[in-house]
């Protein structure tokens, strides 16, 4: 199986214990990481790290929440590795309303700049007939989710994009599908009070959905609380596999044809 979605390059992980990491993950059955970055100083350590390990591949792109911290001109950080046969997908990019503006930022300004990268970094995926990662957080409602949706819809027709650690109900999967996305679970689909997550994960239809960890953060349980890691995508995929009725073998062949298809594998 395939963790869809990780931070290898984060401070959390020490560069030497990388290895450990992918051996750990490979006993588990894990057997191929994506590894994504979210601002302009991890995008080479996660290159370097996709270049060093034939099990992982990168994602290049600017979170939301560090869009402030971005040159205007980000799509110059990343153009010049958008051919590398390392990078997967565009991203991890999105929205954030959760998070207070960055000091010296009004709530507008800082949600019109993420808005604005959004649509550059889909911009970047059309030319590199790449696809994109999505971000989207909020405190309360679905703003973030609804204004990253309809950006994407203005280009879903050449870029198809994944709404990765989905929170929502079924509903809000609906729209994503409706709209030709992907969304991916991560390991809240084993906590006790995801209801909506579950509710999602028991209506999602065959070849919707990617598994990942969101690593280093949200262990699922039995390590919940604990600094997360791709080996840990099992639990996750144990726990969806059971909450669907199907055999985790069914479970993972479904996700690996969509992990290959969307990642271009």
């Amino acid at each position: 199986m395939t963790d869809s979605h990780c931070h290898l390059g984060s401070y959390k992980f020490a560069p030497e214990e990388i290895p450990e990491l992918i051996a750990r993950a490979k006993k588990a059955g894990v057997n191929r990481m994506i590894t994504l970055a979210t601002d302009p100083d991890d995008l080479m350590i996660n290159l370097l790290i996709a270049h060093e390990h034939p099990e992982i591949s990168a994602c290049i792109g600017i979170h939301p929440c560090d869009v402030h911290n971005a040159p205007d001109n980000f799509e110059e950080l990343i153009k010049p590795h958008l051919d590398d046969s390392k990078v997967a997908a565009i991203g991890e990019t999105g929205l954030d309303y959760f998070h207070p503006a960055p000091e010296g930022w009004t709530e507008d300004d800082y949600h019109a700049r993420q808005r604005d990268f959004l649509r550059r970094h889909f911009e970047l995926a059309k030319v590199a007939q790449l696809n994109v990662v999505i971000h989207t957080r909020d405190k309360s409602g679905t703003a973030s989710f609804d204004d990253a949706l309809g950006i994407y819809a203005e280009y879903a027709k050449d870029v198809r994009a994944v709404f990765h650690c989905f929170p929502g109900p079924p509903e809000l999967a609906g729209r994503v599908f409706a709209t030709g996305g992907l969304i991916s679970f991560t390991g809240i689909a084993t906590f006790k009070k995801a209801e909506a997550v579950v509710a999602t994960v028991k209506a999602a239809p065959s070849g919707s959905f990617m598994l990942e960890t969101d690593s280093p953060y949200l262990s699922p349980v039995p390590h919940r609380g604990k600094r997360c890691e791709p080996a840990y995508t099992r639990h996750t995929a144990e726990a969806i596999a059971s909450q669907r009725n199907i055999s985790l073998e069914s479970l993972t062949q479904e996700t690996e044809e969509v992990v290959e298809s969307f990642f271009r594998l």
